[in-house]
């Protein structure tokens, strides 16, 4: 069930990404798609964020540069 609800996760990240491109008539979306994967295990599983609480002190941040 995990490994399901994860690449649930990452499609609907993508088509999120492809919609806003769209939306935008502009942008480059190969990076954002192909880190979908990444992204969404570290969000899911890893990183300590509550969307409910963006500003807690002690949540994780993460830099991609």
């Amino acid at each position: 069930m995990k490994k399901k609800a994860l690449m649930r996760l990452a499609a609907n990240v993508r088509m999120d990404i492809v919609t806003e491109v769209y939306s935008a008539s502009s942008g480059h979306p190969g990076g954002s798609l192909s880190i979908a994967d990444v992204l969404a295990y570290l969000y899911k599983y890893v990183l300590r964020v509550d969307p409910k609480n963006p500003d807690d002190p002690d949540r994780d941040r993460f830099v991609l540069s």
